[in-house]
């Protein structure tokens, strides 16, 4: 939203833009740090699987929209295995599927929704053509009419993938380290979740930006339990004060570095 209603316009254009994310597997108000691709791209597909439904006792007189459904369910994860690179990231989830209302009645659509994650702006276009061509090739196997062959919406980018650069995290990291301790900053793993932090990055004459993990877990539970909680879960239970604090020095002090002497 911000972005949208022209902040670039109405600030003057940043050197560089830092963010920070919780990360529960981090002990609290630890930092973690991960030059280069970090976030990954995340789309959003709908896919309405159309057919002509009937009574489940007389299939060959219907088009089975669940059938089709279950076979994309499938198929699509071997878009991932088969035709993309294996040293590109990347991953399609469907997230939901809903069709049908009872036992013996073969329904006229299925809805699936699916999540594609990519850090590589053409490996995210190969998978969603990929995903096209799929859905129809699969329906006109079946026998589906062209009509009924599955519609496919794809709304705007959910975010943009984010990287890192590895200059402005390098300074990002020293800052954290001299203010917390070395053993408060480590190295963490890329990630494929998604964070629209990616679109401060601009457009055109791109600006350098990074973003830190904030650690947010009690150390003992992470000693006893492991890293069990979870992002976007009811059990997510931060460890306010370390975590506000560590927060909090890491980024003043990542900021005032990053000011002109």
């Amino acid at each position: 939203a911000m972005l949208a209603d022209g902040f670039y316009s109405r600030v003057p254009r940043p050197t560089a833009a830092v963010a920070l994310h919780v990360m529960p597997a981090l002990p609290a108000g630890h930092i973690g740090v991960c030059p280069g691709y970090a976030w990954a791209n995340a789309d959003i597909l709908k896919i309405v699987v159309r057919g002509a439904g009937g009574h489940g006792a007389w299939p060959h007189l219907t088009r089975d929209p669940i059938t089709l459904a279950a076979q994309l369910v499938l198929a699509f994860q071997t878009i991932i295995g088969r035709e993309i690179d294996p040293c590109e990231p990347a991953l399609i989830s469907v997230g939901s599927i809903h069709g049908g209302t009872a036992f013996n009645i073969i329904p006229d659509e299925v809805a699936l929704t699916i999540t594609v994650r990519t850090y590589s702006d053409a490996v995210r276009d190969q998978i969603i053509d990929a995903i096209r061509r799929t859905a129809a090739g699969l329906a006109r196997a079946a026998g589906f009419p062209e009509h009924l062959l599955p519609e496919i919406q794809l709304p705007p980018s959910v975010t943009k993938s984010i990287r890192n650069d590895p200059e402005l995290t390098s300074r990002v990291a020293c800052a954290a380290r001299k203010i917390l301790g070395d053993e408060r900053v480590a190295d963490v793993k890329p990630e494929m979740g998604g964070e629209d932090f990616g679109l401060f990055g601009g457009a055109g004459q791109p600006i350098p930006l990074t973003m830190f993990r904030l650690g947010t877990t009690d150390p003992a539970v992470l000693a006893r339990d492991g890293a069990t909680q979870k992002l976007h879960s009811c059990k997510f239970a931060p460890l306010p004060e370390p975590t506000i604090k560590g927060g909090t020095k890491a980024m003043a002090a990542a900021l005032i570095s990053l000011m002109p002497v």
